[in-house]
């Protein structure tokens, strides 16, 4: 069964493309929690962090690349952004496919949460 995100990269649900490649593509998420929230997701599906494996260390770099590429693009690389990896229900995990959420556009709180 294709998770949420394989269907958007096959056409089948329809996405704002930022930026596609051979290992990911990055589109805005439908439930933005900050003025700029991009998703960054591998096109092989990797259900989580906690259960990648060393097979996946150049796709989870490249993600990580990709993300400040992403925000270069949108114009918040110099007043700062935060990038999330959420990893199981607790950690606010609600698609099994890990995802890396770009957000900026706003001054973030620390602690998160």
């Amino acid at each position: 069964m294709k998770t949420l995100f394989q269907k958007i990269y096959d056409g089948e649900i329809p996405a704002d493309i930022i930026h596609r490649d051979e290992l990911c593509c990055a589109f805005p998420d439908i439930s933005p929690q900050a003025p700029t929230h991009i998703l960054i997701t591998p096109r092989h599906p990797i259900p989580r962090i906690g259960g990648a494996t060393s097979d996946d260390s150049a796709t989870l770099g490249h993600l990580l690349l990709v993300a400040a590429e992403v925000a270069r693009k949108v114009g918040i690389e110099e007043s700062g952004y935060r990038l999330v990896i959420n990893n199981g229900p607790h950690g606010g995990e609600t698609v099994p496919h890990l995802h890396v959420h770009l957000l900026g556009g706003r001054q973030l709180t620390w602690p998160p949460g």
